[in-house]
């Protein structure tokens, strides 16, 4: 009673108005959820929607999502690795994944761009110098070493020039494409939309980022006719593809992606293919009047930094383009979405309360909890996501599929996923870290009986250490989900508490999450100050010129928090750069951060040997010595997974997490071990 209760309480005070229908042009959503366009990297080849795909936008909207739009739809054949609808025999595919999730009253979304580069010349290029790599493998095979020769340099030579002409197009294809290129691409976005009304798609989003968000920003395009100069000619191609989508596909609901060019905390500009605030709001009234049926209201892009769109913890406030959509909903009478940084249903809420938006994207979030439009309803908390871009920006970027840190299920939506228990046993998790915390909910989810032990005085473990260098606070909501589940999963959890083998003989499964620890120095080390990186967050003081020894990501974040201090820090690491699992969001946050504070990077550094204070060392490249004094020797050097005495039970178990290994787990690998482990009791 008391669980349901508290799921009752949540909703109440939380209100109900995400779950609310709103008729959007032709269309009915249900609730004011949607699923914002995200690349995902789960199409085929051939950029054609396959089982991965297929499955992973089924979960979500079987989690009540009201509305699905699929990303980076191309009208041309490209080599971008994104979905593709050019052709007629590409629609059967379009079909079924329509056909699927109509089935759960969601609706379903094509987001049409264009790249903003000369697409057939780029494809030409690129066509050549596979038909000379051919070419040369074939002389190769026949024994002309010369002929294989000749061709290899010319597939070198127009493989060059194509990145080069891509380089260089991203730049100023804008600018310098003829007014029939254009209308050629117009042509393909409107034969595109037709083809997906033929497929039962509900929507076209179009994309005003891209090329036409390009040839909106005044930073980008420097046309002299009718396409450039005053606002009224930058976003004249705009309304005309538009214009061609709803006489193409007149069936079809019209969303506009409005690309808002926002200024940093510095005064520099975030993003460039879009608009500035002012234009952008002005640019939504003549969307409205040229007759789109809704607009979202998001981050302009064109950085080459996938952050500024997508930004990373700690970085920008939470839904920080709600400003603009809010003046932008004063002035339009279509519905408004809001995209970016809402991570709670309280947010949600709170926007739609205040009327300062119709409808709210969770993008990253559905990623860490495919179910939030259903427990919009339920009262159930949500995994809340922590805008780590860890594993979903930092995946796309590395042309890998997106995924989640927090969600074990991600990708694989169609063959992981928790399974009810076929007979109700008593499971044991010794510790409550991350991985130890997930296996107790997987299995009190399939309807196991769960007891967690913790020695220390709260759930957690290493979370607490990582949550304390800067922009790392948000990091807490993962825990914060586990006090808020697992009560009303009725898992035990036993503080203050060391189980022994005598205790967990008595359950049917014990998991052993003990976790690691900070190693010790591999070499001698004589008089001198050293603590540990994990001594330091935990709030040891350290005072005078630190030296932090690692330059991993636990270095790597200790030596700033320490320069954030106010503490002169070296970072000394073996590899050619330090933080070389961090993501590429962050990466930037952090040199920035690293050269306002002047901290010193030794890399190619091998430490050999610690006296007074004084660390000995060698550069890796040309062997020269190195020399560094410190009040203060950090050792981040790594950790060393704890061990336990399994030699006395009785019961079957399975270690997860950092000690299930020869190395430590990172935060996803922890989750999936736990998962995993709570999935196959």
């Amino acid at each position: 009673m008391k669980d349901i209760k508290n799921k009752a309480e949540r909703r109440k005070k939380m209100g109900n108005k995400l779950s609310e229908p709103i008729k959007v042009g032709n269309l009915t959503f249900k609730n004011r959820i949607m699923f914002p366009p995200l690349t995902t990297g789960y199409e085929e080849r051939d950029g054609s929607i396959g089982e991965r795909s297929l499955n992973f936008y089924e979960r979500l909207a079987k989690g009540g999502a009201a509305y699905v739009v699929i990303g980076d739809v191309a009208p041309v054949r490209t080599a971008s690795p994104t979905p593709k609808l050019y052709d007629d025999s590409q629609i059967p595919v379009y079909k079924n994944l329509a056909d699927t999730l109509h089935k759960y009253d969601c609706k379903l979304a094509l987001q049409l761009f264009h790249p903003e580069y000369d697409v057939p010349g780029v494809g030409r290029m690129i066509m050549e110098a596979g038909i000379a790599r051919q070419a040369a493998a074939k002389a190769q095979a026949e024994g002309n070493a010369e002929e294989a020769k000749k061709q290899m340099e010319e597939c070198d030579r127009l493989t060059k020039g194509a990145y080069a002409k891509l380089h260089h197009d991203m730049q100023h294809f804008v600018t310098e494409a003829t007014v029939e290129q254009l209308e050629d691409i117009k042509n393909s976005i409107a034969a595109c939309a037709a083809k997906a009304q033929k497929a039962g798609i509900d929507a076209i989003e179009v994309h005003g980022d891209r090329l036409l968000g390009s040839l909106c920003s005044k930073i980008l395009n420097h046309r002299e006719d009718q396409y450039g100069g005053s606002l009224e000619n930058r976003t004249r191609y705009a309304l005309e593809v538009v214009a061609a989508i709803k006489e193409a596909a007149p069936d079809l609901m019209i969303e506009y992606k409005l690309p808002i060019i926002t200024v940093n905390p510095d005064g520099s500009l975030r993003g460039k293919g879009g608009l500035e605030a002012e234009e952008g709001i002005r640019f939504a009234k003549m969307l409205d009047e040229a007759g789109i049926d809704m607009i979202q209201v998001a981050q302009a892009n064109h950085t080459g930094n996938m952050g500024d769109t997508i930004p990373p913890m700690g970085d920008v406030p939470y839904n920080w383009t709600l400003p603009v959509a809010r003046e932008v909903k004063k002035l339009v009478s279509v519905p408004v979405a809001t995209v970016g940084r809402v991570v709670s249903l309280e947010a949600g809420e709170k926007i739609l309360e205040d009327g300062d938006a119709d409808i709210v994207a969770y993008g990253r979030s559905m990623l860490a909890d495919a179910d939030i439009a259903n427990k919009a309803i339920s009262g159930e908390c949500i995994r809340e996501c922590l805008n780590c871009n860890k594993g979903c920006v930092d995946a796309i970027q590395g042309r890998k599929y997106i995924s989640c840190v927090l969600n074990a299920e991600n990708g694989n939506e169609g063959t992981i996923f928790i399974k009810p228990a076929d007979e109700k046993k008593k499971v044991a998790v010794v510790g409550a870290g991350i991985a130890g915390l997930e296996a107790a909910r997987v299995a009190a989810k399939r309807g196991h009986e769960v007891t967690v032990f913790e020695k220390s005085d709260k759930i957690g473990g290493q979370i607490h250490l990582a949550a304390v260098p800067p922009r790392k606070s948000e990091i807490l909501r993962s825990i914060e989900y586990y006090e808020k589940i697992l009560p009303e999963l009725s898992v035990d959890v036993k503080l203050n508490t060391e189980a022994d083998s005598e205790e967990l003989n008595k359950f049917d499964h014990v998991i052993l999450a003990i976790g690691a620890h900070n190693m010790d120095l591999p070499m001698s080390v004589t008089d001198s100050n050293v603590v540990s990186a994990w001594d330091v967050l935990a709030g040891c003081e350290v005072s005078g010129a630190c030296a932090v020894l690692g330059g991993g990501l636990v270095g790597t974040e200790t030596a700033e928090f320490l320069a954030q201090k106010g503490l002169k820090v070296s970072i000394v690491e073996m590899l050619d750069q330090i933080a070389t699992g961090e993501s590429e969001t962050v990466m930037p946050l952090i040199k920035k951060d690293f050269e306002e504070h002047d901290v010193k990077e030794y890399v190619n550094t091998r430490v050999n040997s610690i006296e007074n204070n004084v660390i000995h060392a060698v550069n890796t490249k040309d062997e020269s010595e190195v020399t560094i004094e410190a009040d203060t020797i950090v050792n981040a050097l790594g950790s060393k997974k704890n061990l336990f005495d399994d030699s006395k039970l009785t019961v079957p178990f399975v270690y997860v997490g950092d000690c299930s290994g020869e190395r430590t787990a990172d935060i996803s690998a922890a989750i999936r071990s736990g998962y995993q482990a709570g999935n196959e009791i």
